[in-house]
């Protein structure tokens, strides 16, 4: 729910993307914005969005494109519902802090002051670690962990109390605040906090404190059983053709790691309270949009703070997240220095929709000093290492990456069921094509490498940390 790695796959799918919508002359504003959102989904193959402008909190631009619906060719409006993901997580973030505001939890609280008979590999992770994804804690919605048989699998109904023992089953993935992983793990236990805390689902504490006083009306919890106007369909592709979203149970689909449903005109309405104190005190958003700093004093190297990423284009401070959920993606931009904030919501599966390309390039057009620059290759001293590389991307997608490759920590983390998710995906990206260095930089006997990989479908960024002897300490991906 939400975001671990978010792949895109771009395949051959059709232009359901532009029905119902008439693609209007690039000479104003609106229409330069129409025009790359519609091309946009036309190369992403992504049915349906809406996209959301505010400036200074108020309605500049809400616009639908494409189809909500593929099966009814109903297309999507400003007010379509689409599933949250990850950008979920922000909500769940603020129920906590206004908690903290009212002396009802602690940041620095250990979390077993509120789950007392937890594990004793708990013992250091406090309250911000889980806000802040320091805390160590595994991931329980890997492939292996949710299917068939597994502890949390997809299709079955759990308890608070059930998915909290299954939680406390799982092995660390690091010591707490040594490093920063995101997982999905840490949400859900915030969830089951605020229950404890104020006796209320966190669902409901949402409801009644946050978007029923922000005006949010069509925000709420997922549920398939009500009946809802406008909701979107979510959609996967598979095998260059278009598919309905997976079916998760009832009880996994209202967790607090990222299953809302929402729409660009109710974001306006939370958009425009984070530039006030209406929900929380300034000191509290400040924390939020915090760089969340690791045990040694350093910023952990996803420049994230509590359910926010807190970035820079150009010396423009942005404040922003992503979500995917079945088959939904999700991305939410705040260049507060502009105030200027731009929403992106799709009806396609993170493997293949990237809705962050669609808000960054709005922004662009809004204010072109937000454009990116164009990132360009390092020269390359060190070509054994690049090569030792490609034959590791080209290893994992045929299924040959070999568990001694690897550090004892990575390879705890990667095999085998990572690596059995990465291998098919990597594979459907096609042949690599190239491989360009983008950064080199050591950290104590460590040399970390980042790469510009350019499949036949697509180009992923790739980050590889080696030890002095050649083992494999990271590897992460990324969108370009």
């Amino acid at each position: 729910m939400k975001k671990i790695l978010i792949f895109a796959v771009w395949a051959l799918c059709g232009v359901a993307a532009l029905a119902g919508n008439k693609v209007p002359a690039a000479d104003d504003l609106d229409g330069k914005v129409d025009v790359f959102v519609q091309s946009e989904l036309q190369k992403q193959h992504i049915p349906g969005a809406a996209v959301g402008v505010y400036r200074d909190g108020k309605m500049t631009r809400a616009q639908g494109y494409g189809l909500a619906n593929v099966e009814w060719d109903a297309t999507v409006t400003p007010d379509t519902i689409f599933q949250s993901g990850s950008v979920g997580k922000q909500f769940t973030a603020t129920a906590v802090m206004m908690l903290v505001e009212e002396g009802k939890v602690g940041l620095d609280d250990p979390i077993k002051k509120y789950f007392p008979d937890a594990p004793d590999a708990w013992n250091d992770i406090k309250v911000h670690n889980l806000l802040s994804h320091t805390s160590g804690l595994g991931e329980y919605e890997t492939g292996a962990r949710t299917k068939v048989g597994g502890p949390f699998y997809m299709r079955l109904d759990y308890t608070e109390d059930e998915l909290y023992k299954r939680i406390t089953e799982m092995p660390m993935d690091f010591k707490t605040g040594e490093d920063w992983s995101y997982r999905n793990t840490n949400y859900v236990l915030l969830g089951i906090l605020i229950h404890k805390v104020t006796g209320q689902f966190y669902g409901d504490f949402l409801q009644e404190r946050i978007f029923k006083p922000l005006g949010m009306s069509r925000t709420r919890i997922i549920t398939e059983e009500d009946i809802i106007p406008r909701r979107a369909a979510g959609y996967r592709l598979v095998k260059g053709g278009l598919k309905n979203q997976e079916w998760v149970s009832p009880s996994l689909n209202s967790t607090a790691d990222g299953a809302l449903y929402f729409t660009v005109e109710d974001l306006q309405k939370w958009d425009a309270a984070l530039y006030a104190e209406k929900l929380l005190k300034k000191a509290s958003l400040d924390r939020m949009w915090t760089v969340e700093k690791l045990n040694n004093g350093q910023p952990n190297k996803a420049n994230y703070g509590f359910a926010w990423e807190i970035n820079n284009v150009n010396g423009h401070r942005v404040i922003e997240h992503g979500g995917a959920w079945q088959g939904f993606t999700t991305y939410i931009a705040r260049y507060v220095d502009d105030r200027l904030t731009v929403v992106a919501l799709t009806n396609l599966d993170s493997g293949h929709a990237n809705p962050k390309k669609i808000t960054t390039g709005v922004a662009a057009l809004y204010n072109p000093a937000l454009k990116p620059l164009e990132q360009k290759p390092i020269e390359d001293k060190e070509p054994q290492v690049t090569h030792l590389v490609k034959e590791l991307l080209r290893g994992i997608a045929d299924g040959r990456a070999k568990p001694e490759q690897f550090t004892e920590e990575v390879r705890k983390r990667l095999f085998p069921d990572e690596m059995q998710e990465l291998g098919p995906a990597l594979k459907e990206f096609g042949e690599l094509k190239t491989l360009e260095l983008m950064e080199r930089t050591e950290e104590a006997e460590r040399r970390n490498y980042r790469y510009r990989a350019k499949f036949g479908e697509m180009t992923l960024m790739v980050s590889v940390g080696l030890t002095k002897d050649d083992k494999i300490a990271r590897l992460n991906f990324s969108e370009e």
